[in-house]
């Protein structure tokens, strides 16, 4: 039976779910790398390097990678024979004293061929995959139609974005995957925001509004939303300063004013038209 001791780089108990310590080796990709392993301590994990050839064959885990194609991604200024040598060095350091003290923990992390490498989907528990997974979904499904357990899915898996993909990394790899995945992020916390509204959670909706305006506060669709979830809880005056937010927001970022289906709310909150103020499509304008 696996122990379930929290051996590795970032090992806080409060950082990992409970279902992360059911996997040989578990990884918290978002904000700073966080890696343990069940057994016993994990030393080699603490290497820039290794982290980074760790990172990538996780993001990219659904395919096996040429060594000459890695290596020459990872140690882009080096020889293809320097970048080799790395490679195989640090593959090395990665696996050794990796073996688990009884057979059933002993699961592979990765799988190696003569010229190919891949991690081994099988054993690992991935804070990405998470949200990815649940991503799929409700990838088709509007904010407003979500059901209870799409919507509790989609509460736990943006929980997991604790910041963005591998904080202060500047590898181009990386940063394209940060931008696509914190696209992700923000979706699902706009489909909870439907939800929430569409079923009176309208303080709990809130709360995701603030969140995507953290990272977005030009995000039109989400004042929109916060304008109405502010008015449906009971606070005309938050609605109408909201309305203030995100005029601020357009004109500083992008140099535009509010959409139609924006103003057209800001006048019914103002006229405090309550009828008026009810559940629809999301903003197109």
């Amino acid at each position: 039976m696996l122990n379930a001791g929290l051996q590795g780089v970032g090992s806080r108990a409060s950082d990992w779910p409970a279902e992360a310590l059911t996997q040989p080796y578990s990884f918290l990709l978002f904000g700073r790398f966080q890696a343990r392993r069940a057994w016993a301590g994990w030393d080699q994990v603490d290497a820039r390097k290794i982290q980074e050839i760790l990172s990538y064959l996780l993001l990219f885990r659904q395919r096996p990678h040429q060594r000459e194609v890695l290596a020459g991604t990872l140690w882009s200024g080096s020889s293809l024979a320097r970048s080799r040598k790395n490679l195989r060095q640090s593959l090395w350091q990665l696996q050794e004293h990796r073996e688990a003290p009884d057979a059933e923990s002993a699961a592979r992390l990765l799988l190696v061929g003569k010229e190919w490498i891949q991690v081994n989907p099988t054993t690992i528990w991935l804070d990405v995959a998470e949200l990815e997974a649940a991503y799929e979904t409700v990838r088709t499904t509007a904010g407003e139609r979500l059901s209870d357990d799409q919507a509790a899915t989609s509460r736990k898996a943006v929980e997991l974005y604790r910041g963005d993909l591998l904080e202060g990394w500047q590898e181009e790899w990386c940063v394209f995957e940060r931008e696509r995945l914190c696209a992700i992020h923000l979706t699902m916390l706009e489909k909870l925001l439907g939800y929430c509204e569409a079923t009176g959670r309208f303080e709990e909706g809130m709360v995701y509004g603030d969140r995507l305006l953290r990272h977005d506060r030009a995000h039109e669709r989400a004042h929109w939303r916060m304008m109405r979830l502010s008015y449906l809880a009971g606070d005309r005056t938050g609605a109408l300063r909201q309305f203030d937010k995100c005029r601020a927001a357009l004109a500083e970022e992008l140099g535009v004013a509010p959409g139609r289906m924006t103003r057209a709310l800001y006048e019914q909150i103002r006229a405090d038209a309550a009828d008026a103020v009810a559940p629809r499509a999301s903003l197109s304008s």
